[in-house]
């Protein structure tokens, strides 16, 4: 089960004439329509003062001075009205540029499609969009690479090294039972390290592939999973998992149980917990509806940094269409949520 990337966005290719006459319209029209602006003042500003009774003497008087200085702020204070108005959207556009991330949710500029400014805009939602693309397919074959890689290393961990772990614990026994008494003791010793060797390679292999959620289902891989964490870090988890979810594709399945597993991991590595929660609830009184993956610890928490896990797990929310927000829990601790619409998703697709 591999998660990979549609098709990349076609469009017009970047040097081609069309392109570069789309790159030069918005600042010729820009030009143009301050040119235009200036004019308008400066000729409304000159008929206001040609059809006045007040006039300028040569040289001026000081009892003109004041009438030109308020002729000079009307227009300048007219300019800039309309310099502010006309320039507005390309402080929302600065702003954009500097909180953009291409691994959070969709955010856009809305324009009306009219206007000196509108085709800028419009274009910068549209670079955004097919950049927005471009990584998604990019992660998509990435993490489709990922997945490839951590079945085969699972393959050869159980048909290889497990296998030749096997052999040696049974020759481990045989030479036991024929062994002197006072060496027992010791070949014992090493048979149970052997054990434990090979429930360790198959441990490792059950997480690098996970086998039970293509058999059973995704509720009995999140047991497993919540198991396993238990078992191997000694902190409690409280399973709220409804047994009674929609019917969700195999990439969703996938990401969720990796996200949980990512999360998992880093509680057991960082948070210092002694509870975590784990739910997996469908909301359908949501639009659209929802299937909502939460895991809460009640660890020191502290500041969010984005490692290459978290990147990691943004990248898989981004190719289902989920929303992944990571933060302070309610009391304490550390809360992932990860909200999965129940549409199907524009980028990923399945690959038996």
């Amino acid at each position: 089960m591999t998660v990979l990337a549609g098709k990349h966005p076609q469009g017009s290719p970047r040097g081609s004439p069309r392109a570069r006459r789309g790159a030069r319209s918005p600042a010729s029209a820009l030009f143009w329509r301050l040119f235009l602006i200036n004019g308008l003042v400066f000729a409304a500003g000159l008929t206001v003062l040609a059809l006045s009774p007040a006039t300028v003497s040569s040289p001026v008087l000081l009892t003109e001075l004041p009438i030109l200085a308020v002729g000079l702020a009307v227009m300048l204070g007219a300019n800039a009205v309309l310099l502010r108005t006309s320039l507005a959207p390309l402080g929302a556009l600065t702003a954009l540029m500097e909180r953009v991330d291409l691994l959070r949710s969709r955010d856009r500029i809305a324009h009306s499609g009219s206007g000196d400014l509108g085709t800028l805009i419009a274009t910068f939602n549209a670079m955004l969009d097919r950049l927005e693309a471009e990584r998604s397919a990019s992660a998509a074959h990435a993490l489709a690479a990922q997945e490839a890689e951590r079945q085969r290393i699972a393959r050869e961990l159980h048909d290889e090294i497990g296998q030749s772990l096997t052999v040696v614990l049974l020759a481990l026994k045989r030479t036991v039972d024929r062994a002197p008494h006072d060496l027992r003791a010791e070949l014992h010793t090493v048979a149970e390290t052997v054990r434990a060797s090979l429930d360790e390679v198959r441990q490792v292999a059950r997480r690098l592939r996970p086998g039970v959620l293509e058999d059973l289902g995704l509720i009995s891989a999140m047991n497993a999973l919540a198991s396993d964490f238990s078992g191997s870090s000694g902190v409690p988890v409280t399973r709220l998992l409804d047994a009674r979810l929609p019917q969700l594709s195999g990439d969703t399945e996938l990401v969720i149980y990796r996200i949980a597993q990512e999360s998992l991991t880093n509680i057991a590595r960082h948070a210092r917990a002694s509870h975590v929660e784990l739910s997996l609830r469908a909301e359908p009184d949501t639009e659209p509806d929802t299937v909502v993956l939460r895991v809460t610890d009640d660890g020191r928490g502290g500041p969010i940094h984005d490692g290459a896990g978290i990147r990691g797990m943004r990248e898989r929310a981004m190719l289902i269409g989920a929303d992944l927000t990571i933060d302070r829990a309610p009391s304490q601790g550390t809360e992932v949520r990860l909200s999965v619409p129940l549409v199907p998703a524009p980028i990923a697709e399945r690959r038996e």
